[in-house]
C-alpha cells in the first residue's frame, strides 16, 4: 500500500449543508469552503423532490481537516454514535468551542455536546487521559457537562 487513500468524513444534512459549512468555517481557524455544487432546478428523482438550489456536494476544511457534505433530505439523521473530537490547548479554547457548538443542553455530558445541525462534538482538553488517572477525577468528569480543567486537576 504505497499510497493510501485519505479518509474524509462526509455529512448528510437534511437541507442546511450550506448554512452548516458557513457556520463551521466561522468557528474553526484555518478553515474554508472549498467547493460547492447545487442540485439543478428540475427534480432528479422522487426522493430529491424540492431540493433545487440545495447542496448536492460540498467540500470544506476545518482547521486543516477536510470534510464533505450533502443536502440529502430527511432519510437519515445524525446521532451520538459518531462525534468529532476537538482536543483543546486550554480552558479558553474549550470555552470558545463549547459556546459556539453546544446548542442542545439535554445532550451535554462529559465534554460531549450537539450543535444546532444535530452533529455531536467532544470538546476536551489535550491530554484528557492524564486528567483521568484517579477515580476522583473520573467521577468529577462524569458530573460535568462542559469540561473544566481546574476542577479535574483538583479532584
Amino acid at each position: 500500500m504505497a499510497d493510501m487513500a485519505p479518509i474524509r468524513p462526509y455529512l448528510w444534512f437534511v437541507d442546511r449543508a450550506q448554512e452548516a459549512m458557513e457556520y463551521y468555517v466561522s468557528v474553526f481557524p484555518n478553515s474554508s469552503i472549498d467547493r460547492v455544487a447545487h442540485y439543478p432546478d428540475e427534480d432528479l428523482s422522487e426522493r430529491f423532490t424540492g431540493m433545487a438550489g440545495k447542496v448536492i456536494h460540498g467540500e470544506f476544511t476545518l482547521n486543516g481537516s477536510r470534510f464533505g457534505c450533502i443536502d440529502g433530505g430527511p432519510a437519515f439523521a445524525f446521532n451520538e454514535a459518531v462525534s468529532f473530537l476537538i482536543e483543546c490547548a486550554d480552558q479558553a479554547e474549550i470555552d470558545h468551542y463549547w459556546q459556539a457548538l453546544s446548542a442542545v443542553p439535554e445532550s451535554e455530558a462529559c465534554g460531549w455536546c450537539k450543535d444546532r445541525f444535530g452533529v455531536s462534538w467532544q470538546v476536551v482538553p489535550a491530554g484528557l487521559d492524564l486528567l483521568q488517572q484517579r477515580p476522583e477525577q473520573i467521577q468529577a468528569l462524569m458530573r460535568m457537562k462542559k469540561i473544566v480543567i481546574a476542577e479535574l486537576e483538583s479532584a
